[in-house]
C-alpha cells in the first residue's frame, strides 16, 4: 500500500526528474584553452537544446529538429569559437577573460525540461615571475658584504631550506616558481659598484694624465723654441 502511494504521488507530479534545475556548477579554465560544457542528463536526437549566456540569458546555441544553429552572442565575442554537438555539450574554444559569466542549457522533453546552470571563470594566462638583485645594496663596501636584497615581481615569495627561495605567481588553477639559490645569486658586487671610490679615483687618475700631457707639451715647446 505504501509503495502504491509513493508511485501515485510520483504520477502526480508533474514536474518530476525532467523538470528540476541542476545545481549552478563552477567550471574554471584557463585563457586560451578549451572548455566544454556538459548537460547532466543523457540526450535525444529529437530534444530541443538551447544554450544561453550571460544574466541577460543571450541565445549562443541550439539544436531544433536535429539542427544544430551557432550564434555569435554579444559583441560578437563567440564568433567562430563555439561548438555544439549532438549530446547537447557545447565547447568554446580560445577561450577569454570575457567569456566569463554564467550558463544555462535548457533541455526541452516531452515530460518538461530540463535546467542545467554553470558558472565559468576564464583566468588569465600567469608570466613566470623574476627575480632582480636591488643594485642599490652596492653603494658601499660594507652594504655589499652583509646584505643582499632580492626583488621578485610578485609578492608571494616562499622560503624552503638550505638558502633557497621561490618566488610563487598563481591562481585557483595554476601557478608559475622560479627557484633561487641565494648562495649562488648574493656574489660580491662588482667593484665599479661596491666601492664607492672607484669612481672618484678613476676621475683623479684621467685629470692627472691630462696634467702631464700637457705639461710635457709645454716643455717640448719650450725646448723647442730654445733650439732655435
Amino acid at each position: 500500500m505504501l509503495g502504491l502511494f509513493a508511485l501515485l504521488c510520483c504520477l502526480w507530479n508533474p514536474v518530476g526528474v525532467f523538470g528540476d534545475v541542476d545545481p549552478v556548477k563552477s567550471v574554471s579554465v584557463t585563457e586560451g584553452d578549451s572548455v566544454t560544457l556538459k548537460p547532466a542528463v543523457a540526450l535525444l536526437l529529437t530534444n530541443k537544446i538551447l544554450w544561453r549566456f550571460g544574466d541577460q540569458g543571450v541565445l549562443i546555441a541550439l539544436i531544433d529538429d536535429s539542427q544544430i544553429s551557432l550564434f555569435d552572442g554579444p559583441d560578437g565575442r563567440f564568433k567562430d569559437r563555439l561548438k555544439l554537438d549532438h549530446t547537447g555539450s557545447l565547447t568554446i574554444t580560445h577561450t577569454r577573460t570575457s567569456d566569463s559569466g554564467p550558463y544555462e542549457v535548457n533541455i526541452k522533453r516531452g515530460a518538461g525540461d530540463q535546467v542545467g546552470k554553470f558558472n565559468l571563470t576564464v583566468y588569465s594566462r600567469l608570466p613566470v615571475p623574476a627575480i632582480t638583485r636591488d643594485s642599490s645594496q652596492c653603494s658601499s663596501a660594507s652594504s655589499a658584504s652583509s646584505n643582499c636584497s632580492l626583488l621578485c615581481s610578485v609578492l608571494n615569495v616562499e622560503y624552503q631550506d638550505k638558502n633557497t627561495y621561490s618566488c610563487v605567481l598563481n591562481n585557483p588553477i595554476r601557478n608559475q616558481t622560479t627557484h633561487l639559490d641565494i648562495s649562488q645569486f648574493c656574489l660580491p658586487c662588482p667593484e665599479i659598484y661596491c666601492c664607492g671610490f672607484t669612481e672618484p679615483v678613476t676621475r683623479l687618475v684621467i685629470a692627472a694624465l691630462v696634467g702631464v700631457a700637457a705639461v710635457a707639451f709645454v716643455v717640448y715647446d719650450i725646448r723647442s723654441r730654445d733650439a732655435k
